[in-house]
């Protein structure tokens, strides 16, 4: 009697997603939708290795141990060393990487995406997984970018956003603002602990101006400074609206005299940006002056974009300027700007909520079913002409009529070819019609 075979049933690893060929096939049209959109505003494609140096990830200077995956060897020899290499955790440090390694041969500005996987050991929740999708776009420039590519990268968000399989109707904003207005203007209140000002503001929404109030009156400022600084953090106007007010005079605007350079500097690039975003839909776009994002690796505009009826679901795309991309790897000065569509989390918040147009089981167009008598020559010829066409084509397996219509209908395609009557069926509307392979279209 044979041993009976052993079978080790695996389960889901949490926090890593797999799709059924049908949600891939709408995660795809997602990524070829965002290509599109991508290079018809002329940015070019790269792609780096899932895996950086752990000296790499370490010199941009953040706090990501926690995040970070390494890559060892099950099996050490003796003689090897500790971990070097890591997973990448954001596609920021291999893009800035990228630049200092190619510098030479790279056309500025560059305008690059990047559309990858990355890791990131967090404990996996809705909205949050350990490996996902982001595409990121980024313009950089030696010395000094102009603050057009600040207002161009909005736009391209929304025209991908707002028209992606499944999005059409959602309401999305896109938050803008400049993180020089709340630092000149705490500069110019005379704030020492400025960085964790902005990182409570950062909190607002979340956590609610009473107990902004409390936290900022714990780093000892005075009342009458948080009040001033919160009235900023809760202005917000439309690119129509770009004009007057903190504009053309922030000290009549917030009551007390504000002499901050950098403040209004902050203030005219922002006008700069709203102005050049003029274009969009009602309410697609807003300045809002409470959005300053916690990092400070963010130097002036910043983004956030958010679901207009389920704001405390976070930023599902984010990003800003910053002033020295690849400072840590080479000696250059290099200003850009960039934002990143956090993919995954989108996807997976429209998946779970049914609204993806999820229907075919696989990308074929037409299955031809081969005539009786000729071994599947035919079919074959048809299948061939067929594709050379621009169509997916399968060619029916199964011998019984009823089984090959069976098949057609579970895998959702939409065109039943017949070889032998030279006729096509139209599987959602029954309609049978004579069809010449050459000339025929769906």
């Amino acid at each position: 009697m044979s041993e009976k075979k052993k079978i080790y049933k695996p389960s889901p690893i949490s926090g890593f997603p797999e799709w059924l060929p049908e949600v891939r096939m709408v995660e795809q049209q997602w990524l070829d939708h965002i290509r599109r959109v991508f290079e018809s505003y002329g940015f070019a494609s790269i792609e780096t290795p899932a895996v950086e140096e752990l000296n790499v990830i370490a010199a941009k200077g953040e706090d990501v141990d926690k995040e970070i995956y390494v890559i060892e060897r099950l099996h050490k020899e003796e003689g090897d060393k500790e971990a070097r290499l890591a997973l990448h955790f954001d596609q920021t440090v291999p893009f800035a990487r990228y630049v200092a390694q190619n510098f030479n041969d790279l056309v500025f500005p560059f305008k690059r995406y990047q559309m990858q996987k990355v890791w990131r050991g967090e404990r996996p929740q809705a909205g949050r997984m350990r490996e996902f999708y982001q595409c990121d776009i980024d313009v950089i420039n030696p010395d000094n970018l102009p603050i057009s590519f600040d207002g161009e990268i909005p736009a391209i968000i929304w025209e991908i956003l707002s028209s992606l399989p499944g999005m059409e109707h959602e309401k999305i904003q896109i938050r803008v603002s400049n993180r020089k207005i709340l630092i000149g203007l705490c500069d110019a209140l005379r704030i020492d602990n400025i960085v964790e000002v902005t990182r409570i503001i950062d909190k607002l929404e979340k956590i609610g101006q009473e107990e902004v109030i409390k936290l900022i009156g714990n780093l000892g400022i005075p009342p009458q400074n948080t009040e001033i600084i919160l009235k900023l953090a809760s202005m917000s106007f439309r690119p129509s609206e770009a004009h007057g007010g903190i504009f053309e005079d922030p000290s009549t605007t917030l009551g007390m005299t504000i002499e901050s350079v950098m403040m209004k500097e902050g203030l005219e690039e922002l006008q700069a940006v709203m102005s050049a975003l003029a274009h969009l839909p009602e309410g697609a776009v807003v300045a809002d002056l409470s959005i300053v994002r916690g990092l400070d690796y963010y130097t002036g505009t910043v983004y956030e974009t958010v679901f207009i009826d389920n704001p405390g679901y976070g930023s599902i795309c984010s990003g800003g300027r910053y002033d020295d991309l690849a400072g840590s790897y080479i000696n250059k000065h290099l200003p850009g700007v960039g934002i990143s569509i956090g993919f995954s989390r989108l996807f997976d918040r429209l998946r779970n909520e049914g609204k993806l147009p999820v229907s075919r089981k696989c990308p074929t167009d037409v299955l031809v079913l081969p005539a009786r008598d000729d071994e599947g020559a035919s079919a074959r010829a048809i299948a061939q002409t067929l594709r050379s066409n621009g169509l997916n084509v399968e060619i029916a397996t199964a011998k019984k009529l009823q089984k090959q219509m069976g098949y057609a209908e579970k895998k959702g395609i939409p065109y039943v070819w017949f070889a032998e009557d030279g006729e096509v069926k139209n599987m959602e509307s029954g309609k049978q019609s004579a069809a010449d392979p050459e000339s025929w279209r769906p």
